[in-house]
């Protein structure tokens, strides 16, 4: 791989732009007009913990106007509660922030677009509002004490559809004579009513018989339920624990699609305490469950508004497997961990299902509760019967499709996996079909039809998106390099693709509905994310429109990290980032210290050429350098964006092949940098601080010093939906979770370990560092010391914390990475 800048120089970022970009930006907002750097930035924690206030907000929400005359974007300034809506003309002139009122009718970034991309709804504190986007209008379709979700367009996109209190409800955007909120359905829930006894019926049916006054009341009461029964709306009953989640209209107005999820009936929430609160007492947050205990369910129900009937939608047993135990159970214990335990169900998880533009085709996807399983299904709304249209499985699990939830399924706000090719039957879809994330096709309504592949490769697909016309894929791909989120366009049909991004970098793109401009959040490994402007074609230059980083941050010497490779003990090349003394103008010392970070979350990719949500760290591995230390940044085995194998690389065994490329970068820092062996330290947050923590306790005699930040302990104790794709589920595979988790392996502490953790942590609870301390002291330990955080949650917010903690690790590796 290529260095990551000429030896020459170091240069200040402050009026560097991208060869591939002009320098010449809008006018800036007064905020950053007014902000002058006093000096050189000061490397020091307390300095480069200020976060966003040094170095910027990054703009989000890119979106065009409906005559792509103006884009709107997110962007969020120093001093500022929360981020403010800006304008800028498709010319990079005029940019201003939108005033409240402004605002209001500006389109919003989450939203339901109509088919001319001109008019969009949202909710808005509950109620549902349309957005005329080239008008600059507002206008609200309900206002009511109710709390209204999930608005989308129907008949013709003359109508709009909403649900409330479970229900489904329709009203015309026009208003006039037929204007009217009409509901479609009526859900409630199950009430039974108290059967008679034999006496209290029999004495009912007498009474009946011996008066006239009595039964004629009885009569006109049967006569009345039958009128009433004529006028009802189509009924749906919920059982206990369930409620809609979403609800849609099929196109054609005859069906309702109702999302159903059922809340599990003994699952335990853990509360997490919070001591630091207004009303002075100790107040509980409601968290989440843990591994393996029962989850919810989401089941598609149809009810036919003609009819009044419902269907459920169902796979086949035969192809959902309702008794099957889960592939890959070779690889589980053969005996149940307890002689009464049964085989648990294997539930599906459904979605609402997307139609085509002739209404002949509903598809969705289904997921396997185990999630090794994943259909694409043409659902027929009469019976709910589920055609498979593509299946995928694979034995460790599978990742998931952007806009349908579960972990690793990535994608940018608003992206969705799949879709129909304009008013076609042919579906696209990502995949890893062939190990790589890719786009395919396949015409739905065809039963005998498979998919066919339009990319392939070593490379991933990342977003995928149709221009309006239905003519051009736009991808967002790492076929240039892993590294590099660059964009290509691509004929519907597949066949060539041609480049249209190409400064180094990641980009984040939105075509002008008119196809003739871009909207580009980009950024380098240097330089933090800017909105840029650029016309529709390869190797237009970039526009400047924004400068989120403060005029200090901008005088600081900040370096390209080298992106390296080294051999892990299997033979397999790792990625990684690469930090040194001689990068930031320091001396090369004959043998010196080292670091070796671990980026969290697991899979996420660090080792590329944009800008890191790292930054933090970035510039903590200047200053380590700065002191003469060596750091590699490693994306190890399971991180983001190196395909299907290397992301299931930690099935069953967290802390084993992505440890072993710790240790194994380790040793590559001896061999290549000249690094003292005896003097390495290791650090890292939530996935990185578990890692750490594996490092110290499994190989004691390779790191001097770690830190571990707000670190998962015990994978028992963690999330369903993240570990069971992992490790399974305890109580099925124990001893995945027992190898995995580093408090089992606490004795095999040698070197110094610092523990942080805050305490209002609602992800990675705090009760995972605290049962560890438990585990330490139990042991006897004594080289090792926990700091907690009474405000702090899973992502520190305050300057002071961030400070705090990060004074802590560089003295950790100060006291014990130096020479005594």
């Amino acid at each position: 791989m290529r260095r990551a800048f000429a030896a020459a120089a170091v240069l200040a970022l402050s009026g560097v732009v991208p060869a591939a970009q002009t320098a010449t930006p809008a006018v800036q907002p007064p905020a950053q007009a007014a902000r002058r750097a006093a000096g050189p930035l000061p490397l020091t924690v307390d300095s480069i913990m200020r976060g966003p206030t040094l170095v910027g907000y990054p703009p989000s929400g890119l979106r065009w106007a409906g005559d792509g005359s103006r884009l709107f974007f997110e962007w969020r300034q120093p001093g500022d509660h929360e981020p403010s809506t800006w304008v800028v003309a498709r010319d990079g002139s005029g940019l201003r922030r939108l005033d409240d009122e402004a605002r209001r009718s500006a389109p919003p970034v989450q939203g339901v677009w109509d088919a001319a991309r001109r008019r969009v709804l949202a909710v808005d504190q509950g109620d549902i509002v349309l957005i005329d986007s080239v008008a600059g209008t507002r206008r609200e379709i309900t206002r009511t004490t109710g709390a209204e979700s999930n608005p989308r367009w129907a008949r013709a996109d003359t109508h709009v559809t909403f649900v409330r209190d479970n229900n489904l409800f329709v009203v015309p955007v026009d208003g006039g004579g037929a204007g009217l909120l009409v509901q479609l359905t009526d859900v409630a829930a199950h009430r039974p009513d108290p059967s008679p006894t034999d006496v209290q019926a029999w004495l009912k049916a007498e009474e009946q018989r011996l008066l006239d006054a009595v039964r004629e009341a009885a009569e006109r009461r049967a006569r009345r339920e039958e009128q009433r029964k004529k006028r009802a709306l189509p009924k749906f009953t919920l059982a206990e624990r369930q409620s809609i989640a979403d609800a849609r209209l099929s196109h054609d107005g005859r069906y309702a699609w109702l999302l159903v999820t059922e809340r599990p009936a003994r699952a335990r929430t853990t509360e997490v305490p919070s001591y630091v609160t207004e009303s002075a007492y100790k107040e509980d947050l409601p968290s989440r469950t843990k591994a393996g205990d029962v989850q919810g369910t989401r089941r598609l129900a149809i009810l036919d508004l003609e009819k009044s009937t419902t269907a459920w939608a169902a796979l086949e047993p035969s192809v959902a497997g309702a008794d099957y135990a889960g592939p890959g159970a070779a690889a589980r214990p053969t005996a149940p961990p307890a002689k009464d335990a049964a085989k648990p169900a294997r539930g599906l998880q459904w979605a609402v299902p997307l139609e085509s533009h002739d209404a002949s085709l509903a598809v969705t996807v289904v997921t396997a509760a185990d999630n090794k399983d994943r259909w694409i299904v043409a659902v027929d709304p009469a019976t709910g019967s589920a055609r498979v249209i593509d299946h995928l499985h694979d034995e460790a699990w599978v990742r998931p499709l952007p806009g349908f939830g579960g972990f690793g399924g990535g994608g940018a706000a608003g992206a969705r996996g799949l879709g129909f090719v304009g008013h076609s039957t042919t579906l696209w879809f990502l995949s890893e079909r062939d190990g790589w994330m890719h786009l395919y096709v396949v015409d739905a309504a065809d039963p005998d039809a498979t998919p066919s592949a339009l990319t392939s490769g070593a490379w991933e697909v990342t977003r995928a998106a149709l221009s309006l016309d239905a003519s051009t894929f736009f991808l967002t791909t790492t076929e240039v390099h892993a590294g590099e989120r660059q964009v290509f366009t691509m004929p519907a049909t597949g066949g060539p693709r041609q480049r249209l991004t190409t400064a180094p970098g990641a980009h984040e793109v939105v075509v002008s509905p008119d196809g003739a401009r871009l909207a580009d959040i980009h950024s380098t490994s240097r330089r933090p994310p800017e909105v840029f402007l650029a016309d529709a074609r390869p190797g237009a230059s970039l526009e400047r429109v924004t400068t989120s980083p403060s005029d200090e941050w901008l005088t600081g010497r900040w370096v390209e990290p080298e992106l390296v490779t080294f051999a892990a003990r299997d033979g397999v090349r790792v990625p990684a980032r690469l930090y040194t003394p001689e990068m930031v103008g320091a001396r090369r010392a004959r043998s010196r210290p080292a670091v070796v970070f671990v980026h969290g979350a697991g899979y996420l990719q660090n080792a590329h050429r944009y800008w890191s949500s790292y930054f933090r760290e970035y510039m903590f591995h200047h200053l380590l350098a700065s002191k003469g230390y060596v750091v590699l940044d490693v994306d190890y085995r399971g991180s983001a964006g190196y395909g299907r194998d290397w992301r299931t690389a930690i099935y069953r065994h967290m802390g084993g092949k992505d440890l072993d490329d710790i240790v194994d970068g380790a040793r590559y820092l001896v061999e290549a940098h000249g690094v003292d062996r005896r003097r390495i330290g290791v650090y890292g947050g939530s996935y990185g601080g578990f890692i750490t923590l594996m490092a110290m306790f499994t190989a004691p005699d390779v790191f001097a010093a770690g830190a571990a930040l707000r670190p998962v302990t015990d994978w028992a104790h963690y999330s369903h939906g993240y570990t069971s794709d992992i490790l399974n589920v305890p109580a099925i595979d124990p001893e995945a979770y027992r190898r995995s988790s580093p408090i089992y392996f606490a004795g095999g502490l040698k070197g110094a370990l610092l523990i942080c953790h805050g305490l209002v942590d609602v992800n990675v609870h705090a009760q995972d560092s605290i049962r560890l301390a438990q585990r330490l002291i139990e042991l006897r330990k004594d080289n090792w010391e926990l700091a907690l955080y009474p405000v702090e949650d899973h992502g520190f917010e305050r300057e002071t914390s961030w400070a705090d903690e990060y004074r802590r690790i560089l003295e950790l590796f100060e006291t014990h990475l130096r020479p005594s």
